[in-house]
C-alpha cells in the first residue's frame, strides 16, 4: 500500500454512467442512470431525457424549486431509495458562494452528484520538535464509514452558516473545543475529489484548517458521532494512512495534505507531485 492508493480510492469515476444535471441551462451535477430512472416517477419536478436531467421549466425561483425537490426526495426516502435523511439543506449553485439555485437535502447530494462542501480540522500538539495529532474514531452507528478513523473535527457545510462559524460549531459538538480556542484555527487550503461511493457520486470540496492545541487539552465528544479519541505520534498517523485503509477515505486525504504542508512527505518523495495533483482533482 502507499499514499497513492489513498488518492486512487477517491478517484473512481466512470463518466459514461452519468447524465449531466442542469438547472437554468447550467450543469450543476451528475446523476447516475439508475437514479435518473427513479426520478422519472416525479415528472412534475424532473425533466429527464436520454441526454440530461433537469428541473421542469415551470419551477422558477429558489423557494419553489427547493419545495418541489424536497417533496419528491422525501417520497424517495420513504420508499428506501435515499437513506440516512439528515434534515440538513445544502445549497446547489454554479460555484461555492454563488447564489444558490435551490437547496438540497444532504442525504441526496451524492444522488445528484452536485458539489458537496465540508470543513475538516487537524488538531495537533507540538512537543519540542515532534508532532502529535488527535485522531477520532467514528461511532459505529454513523451512516457513513462507521468505526473508521477521522480528524478531531469534521463536518459538512450546510446552507446558512459561514465556514468559520461552522468550524466553531463542529469543534464544540465533536470535540468540546472552546470557541476561543477553536477560533485560532488557521485556514490552510482545500482538497477536492470525485469518487463513486455506494450512495452515489461524491464531488466534494473540503476546506482544511490546522489548529495547534495545548498539551493539556483533551477532546470530548458531545454529539455521539465520535466513539473515542487518540493522541498519536505523527509517525503512527503516517504509517496508518500509508499502509492501511483504517481512515475514512476523505480523511486520509486531509492527513496526506497535512504531511505535505509540514514537510513530512518531502519534495524528493517519488510520489510527491502525483499526491499534490491528486489532492485537488476537481
Amino acid at each position: 500500500m502507499s499514499f497513492v492508493d489513498r488518492i486512487a480510492e477517491c478517484s473512481v469515476f466512470d463518466p459514461d454512467r452519468y447524465l449531466p444535471f442542469r438547472v437554468d441551462g447550467v450543469e450543476v451535477g451528475l446523476v447516475g442512470r439508475d437514479s435518473a430512472r427513479k426520478l422519472k416517477d416525479f415528472p412534475s419536478v424532473f425533466a429527464i431525457s436520454d441526454r440530461e436531467v433537469g428541473l421542469q421549466p415551470d419551477l422558477v425561483g429558489f423557494e419553489r424549486r427547493t419545495a418541489a425537490v424536497e417533496e419528491a426526495l422525501r417520497r424517495l426516502h420513504q420508499r428506501g431509495d435515499i437513506a440516512g435523511w439528515r434534515n440538513e439543506p445544502y445549497p446547489v449553485g454554479v460555484s461555492y458562494g454563488a447564489p444558490p439555485l435551490f437547496n438540497l437535502e444532504r442525504a441526496a447530494v451524492p444522488m445528484f452528484g452536485v458539489r458537496g462542501y465540508g470543513v475538516h480540522l487537524n488538531g495537533f500538539v507540538r512537543d519540542d520538535d515532534a508532532i502529535k495529532m488527535w485522531i477520532g474514531r467514528r461511532s459505529l452507528d454513523k451512516p457513513t464509514a462507521p468505526g473508521k478513523l477521522d480528524q478531531i473535527v469534521a463536518g459538512g457545510q450546510p446552507a446558512g452558516i459561514s465556514l468559520r462559524d461552522n468550524v466553531l460549531k463542529e469543534s464544540a459538538e465533536e470535540a468540546d473545543i472552546p470557541s476561543a480556542m477553536a477560533g485560532r484555527a488557521v485556514p490552510v487550503g482545500a482538497i477536492t475529489y470525485c469518487t463513486e461511493r455506494p450512495d452515489g457520486l461524491r464531488r466534494d470540496v473540503i476546506f482544511v484548517y490546522d489548529l495547534a492545541l495545548p498539551a493539556t487539552f483533551v477532546p470530548r465528544n458531545t454529539d455521539g458521532e465520535i466513539a473515542e479519541f487518540y493522541l498519536w505520534p505523527i509517525e503512527r498517523v503516517t504509517d496508518t494512512v500509508r499502509d492501511t485503509d483504517d481512515f475514512k477515505y476523505n480523511c486520509a486525504l486531509v492527513v496526506i495534505d497535512f504531511l505535505i504542508r509540514h514537510g513530512l512527505i518531502p519534495p524528493d518523495h517519488p510520489d510527491y507531485l502525483s499526491l499534490i495533483c491528486g489532492l485537488r482533482s476537481l
